[in-house]
């Protein structure tokens, strides 16, 4: 079945959506047209929800075409992508912010500027054409062609993801990623917190601990590795630690894990230690200057299956392997930042350096779409 709609899949993207984009082309492109859209969320996605805010505060209208593909059934993921297909053809500004094949569909017309604020900072596993975990080998297709702009957290970011994605690195800017300027507002950071005490009394007074690892398999088969590891941990800590399991979405889409219904994101605000693996939610974090701990039980398997753009045990930060000394790092998670602070700032700035709190601006002024 899983073959079966990729074809279909394909068959869409390479001969239907193009025919639907060249009738509806030969209309002039509309100045001032600002389309967002992303296939993996039923809401707008964090990942372009600060550029949307900052659009609309300067009176600006983007239409949003927001949908998860993976729920969606075929005649209402075929109406989607029809509507999408009319408005793309006549539009200025289009932001993704993900993987997005209805864009890749044809070759866009040069007058539209397209978008890519990515979902992700820094470098940690291999992504897109650099793993055979991404893409499919049946694909047919050029993804990313169509990328007038892609943005990035830092420049050693750049010519890794021109590698990964086929394109050439020009189209690559160190703007910094749109939705790390809301870490900067403290504004946003006291809501967060405010939210967070408001659903989580009890939690007031603990030192608090967020497990967000990332998924194993892909989005249709996905799994978790290190939950029992975590939830003994959590024992061994405690009762002045609270302990957040926030599961990556592919995750509880089949079966909730994640004890906390608040956003990853919005959890960094009050957290006192990030644990995660492989996840670039590291990097987001990271921004916050707090200590982290990278729990890793299948590393060896996952370095040799996947691979990473870095040295992962080289990282300034606690690596563990054994569930049985999670605890331990965790309690000593503190006192290692401490005693490694130069060498994680420097860290942080080589992989999230333009990231500052207006990385959005920059994007604007970069594509020329500011009042």
């Amino acid at each position: 079945m899983f073959r079966i709609r990729q074809y279909i899949k394909m068959l869409l993207q390479n001969v239907c959506l193009p025919m639907l984009y060249r009738f509806w082309a030969r209309r002039p492109v509309q100045k001032g047209k600002i389309l967002m859209a992303d296939a993996h969320h039923t809401m707008m996605p964090f990942s372009m929800r600060r550029m949307y805010e900052t659009l609309k505060e300067e009176g600006k209208e983007p239409e949003l075409f927001v949908a998860d593909f993976g729920t969606l059934g075929f005649g209402a993921m075929l109406r989607f992508l029809v509507r999408f297909m009319r408005a793309y053809a006549t539009a200025e500004y289009v932001f993704i912010c993900d993987y997005f094949l209805p864009a890749a569909s044809c070759k866009k017309r040069p007058e539209t500027t397209l978008v890519q604020l990515w979902h992700s900072c820094g470098l940690m596993k291999k992504i897109a054409f650099d793993t055979g975990e991404d893409i499919p080998k049946n694909y047919r297709g050029n993804m990313f062609g169509n990328y007038s702009y892609l943005t990035m957290s830092a420049q050693v970011c750049v010519p890794v993801h021109a590698h990964a994605l086929r394109i050439p690195q020009e189209r690559i800017v160190a703007t910094g990623i749109s939705r790390t300027d809301y870490y900067f507002d403290p504004k946003w950071n006291a809501r967060c917190q405010e939210q967070f005490y408001a659903q989580h009394p009890e939690a007031a007074g603990k030192k608090i601990v967020v497990w967000a690892p990332t998924f194993r398999g892909n989005a249709a088969q996905p799994y978790l590795i290190g939950l029992s590891d975590i939830q003994r941990a959590a024992a061994a800590l405690g009762d002045d630690w609270q302990l957040l399991i926030k599961a990556h979405p592919h995750i509880d889409a089949h079966g909730r894990v994640s004890n906390c219904t608040i956003p990853t994101e919005e959890l960094f605000a009050v957290a006192d230690v990030l644990i995660t693996d492989y996840s670039s939610v590291m990097f987001d974090y990271l921004l916050y200057k707090k200590p982290l701990v990278l729990f890793s039980p299948d590393l060896a398997e996952y370095e040799a299956k996947r691979g990473f753009y870095l040295d992962y045990r080289g990282m300034p930060f606690p690596v563990v392997e054994d569930g049985g000394a999670l605890a331990g790092a965790i309690e000593g998670s503190a006192a290692y930042a401490e005693a490694h602070r130069a060498e994680q700032e420097a860290f942080c700035q080589t992989y999230t350096g333009a990231c500052d709190g207006k990385a959005t601006e920059r994007i604007l002024k970069l594509i020329g779409l500011t009042c």
